[in-house]
């Protein structure tokens, strides 16, 4: 396992925090009158999600943040793969017939790498991989792209969020630019997005999900965004989000996902959303371009594509 001791790893996320990153770090602001667009699973309406040739496509449409799901292998690799078995975005069945129920966790990184994550989609792709994170990591660094990275299913893998972030400090990804400016961090599990920002208490953090409105000032004390599904989203929920300032101060913001449609992107950015997940980010992108609204401004941590 590539995990470190708890006690060495903490000391060494918390001392780097406490010199160089202040709980109370100044975000950027950008582009304040329209949402932040975000390529979810990379432009996965276009390419096989969570891969490689998503994050390029991204690129290619003007995208500058991408969203992905990390997980751990049998051997403690970190993959980038959405959901906790191989079935739906590999061959993994015909390869390894006699392995059900094909979960990620009893593959190792070098068994997953022999699997072919782009078929599933279009032929086109045919021989895709499930990228490592520290594959992830350097493609969305070498396109000069933004990640809000979510910690997946983190009950099934005991220390997951401490080894993310010895990750994404191994390549780079802790330093003040990135931390300040593109990357934001979220999960499902309260739990986990707390021990994030206890650990790293800099990073931006987001809590996937719609908390009652009596208890988004709990949830403020550790996060900067509630995140919810856009079929549950109302202007008034937006509104009470907004009357509250998150972990870092500022205004507590609002992420919603999937939204694949112009018009329905127009409507939430109407609501105020800071924030669009969209498997087709040129056709959100465009369509709260061409929408107007009042402005909404938030500190989004980084430019819309």
């Amino acid at each position: 396992m590539r995990i470190r001791p708890l006690a060495a790893t903490v000391g060494t996320l918390l001392g780097v925090s406490t010199l160089f990153f202040p709980a109370t770090v100044a975000q950027a602001i950008d582009h304040p009158h329209r949402p932040v667009v975000v390529a979810h699973r990379g432009a996965s309406a276009y390419a096989p999600e969570n891969t490689l040739a998503a994050v390029d496509k991204a690129d290619d449409l003007g995208i500058t943040w991408v969203e992905n799901d990390v997980q751990r292998t049998k051997d403690g690799e970190l993959a980038v793969i959405h959901d906790t078995d191989l079935k739906r975005t590999t061959n993994v069945e015909q390869v390894f017939p006699d392995r059900a129920p094909w979960k990620v966790a009893d593959f190792t990184m070098a068994e997953i790498k022999r699997l072919d994550a782009g078929s599933w989609f279009s032929p086109a792709y045919a021989g895709e991989r499930v990228p490592t994170l520290e594959e992830y990591l350097e493609r969305v660094g070498d396109h000069r792209q933004k990640l809000l990275l979510e910690i997946k299913a983190p009950e099934l893998y005991p220390g997951l969020e401490l080894q993310t972030l010895r990750e994404l400090r191994r390549e780079g990804w802790l330093d003040r630019s990135h931390v300040r400016r593109k990357l934001i961090i979220q999960s499902f599990s309260a739990d986990s997005v707390g021990m994030v920002h206890k650990l790293r208490p800099d990073i931006k953090t987001g809590f996937l999900g719609a908390p009652e409105v009596a208890d988004l000032k709990t949830y403020a004390r550790f996060v900067d965004q509630i995140n919810p599904s856009h079929r549950t989203l109302t202007p008034e929920y937006v509104a009470a989000v907004h009357q509250l300032r998150g972990a870092h101060g500022r205004r507590l913001e609002v992420f919603t996902w999937t939204v694949n449609d112009g018009p329905r992107a127009a409507l939430l950015k109407s609501y105020g959303v800071d924030g669009i997940i969209t498997n087709t980010p040129d056709i959100v992108r465009d369509a709260t371009a061409r929408s107007s609204t009042s402005d909404h401004s938030a500190f989004a941590g980084a430019s819309a594509s």
